[in-house]
């Protein structure tokens, strides 16, 4: 016992030693961290996007083609930046992925490539969202330029939604930086090519590492008559509880009821991010646990108005694991809205098994009901 007694004041000193010593590096490690996130913030706020609320955009290519007679065919389709395919997870939907290893996302665009190849010259327009331009999830790809040497004839469409200098989550591997938006390529040259911002954002400072939602709207003359085509790729919230869809929609209403009564023909296609009104869901999948997603109201924007889907195709799965056939949850929330004097003549979900994008296509074929 006198030994232990003799040695305790040394064991003593130690030990406040060793605490000291703890606590030291913890408070330096907690000031690192604070000054990593503080500067991050303040770097974010430097360089956040702050688009206009209307930007007219140049059009990427000259299309010498007119719309043949009163019918046309357009396709709606998130291509998932190149980068989301069926061996993907993404860690915003649960699952731990941040970027695939590049040889995959070179095979992915490999296939959305052969896809596009397949289409041009036969599809009218195509609607696109989550296309990159310069982004560290897609190993800094211009999937536009590349839509565009795919797509000779065709004049395209850049809106960027997604500008952000650098994520910096998750904390041990970083998104980095982002930036990509809708595409929209067509083989009818348009009038006029118009950015809208969609109103309202993440509370501060989330919204500085998020998207800047929008909708892009391209008008296109119509031989023998007054009125326009106008045509619409909607890229709406996700992530949300629900408001933020909720005012875009009111948004875009307002827009579509003014084309509408200037008798305008009006197509909106995109990822609305929302089920269609009265979705029940598709036979043998669950659809009511996937995260985020609401439905559009009754009679939006106004009765006569006509969802046009695909009811045995789904267009989106969850990215909580990669995808299983046999038990990956999936839903449609990418289709067309289209304007009363619009008639839908066909629509088809084209089912790639989800082997190329977390989205899958929709397409339509249409007639303007012109008098």
């Amino acid at each position: 016992m006198g030994k232990a007694y003799c040695y305790s004041p040394f064991l003593n000193f130690l030990a406040m030693k060793t605490i000291k010593l703890i606590l030291r590096w913890v408070l330096i490690l907690a000031a690192l961290a604070g000054l990593y996130v503080g500067g991050m913030i303040a770097y974010a706020m430097i360089t956040d996007y702050q688009p206009d609320p209307t930007e007219e955009l140049t059009p990427l290519g000259d299309a010498q083609n007119e719309l043949a007679g009163d019918t046309l065919t357009l396709i709606t389709w998130n291509i998932g930046f190149g980068a989301q395919g069926a061996a993907t997870d993404f860690f915003y939907d649960g699952g731990k992925t941040v970027r695939m290893p590049q040889e995959t996302v070179e095979g992915y665009w490999q296939g959305i490539s052969q896809a596009f190849n397949e289409w041009a010259g036969d599809v009218d327009m195509m609607l696109l969202q989550e296309v990159d331009r310069d982004s560290r999830r897609s190993y800094h790809q211009d999937q536009v330029k590349a839509l565009a040497d795919l797509l000779p004839g065709y004049s395209g469409a850049f809106a960027p939604n997604y500008d952000v200098k650098f994520i910096p989550i998750p904390f041990l591997n970083p998104m980095g930086k982002v930036y990509g938006g809708l595409c929209t390529w067509s083989r009818i040259q348009p009038l006029e090519t118009v950015r809208h911002s969609f109103e309202g954002n993440y509370s501060w400072p989330t919204h500085l590492f998020f998207l800047d939602r929008c909708f892009l709207v391209q008008r296109f003359e119509l031989d023998s008559s007054d009125a326009q085509l106008v045509v619409i790729n909607t890229h709406n919230s996700a992530y949300d509880d629900g408001s933020l869809k909720a005012r875009q929609m009111e948004q875009l209403a307002t827009v579509l009821e003014a084309e509408y009564a200037q008798g305008n023909y009006v197509i909106v296609g995109g990822d609305w991010n929302q089920f269609f009104p009265g979705f029940e869901g598709i036979a043998g999948f669950r659809t009511d646990t996937m995260p985020d997603r609401y439905f559009v109201p009754e009679d939006y924007p106004s009765p006569g108005w006509q969802w046009t889907y695909d009811p045995s195709v789904a267009t989106n799965r969850d990215l909580a694991a990669p995808y299983d056939a046999a038990t990956t949850r999936r839903g449609i929330i990418d289709y067309f809205l289209l304007s009363p004097n619009v008639e839908a003549l066909s629509v088809a979900g084209i089912d790639q098994d989800f082997a190329l994008s977390d989205h899958q296509p929709v397409r339509v074929r249409v007639r303007l009901k012109r008098e």
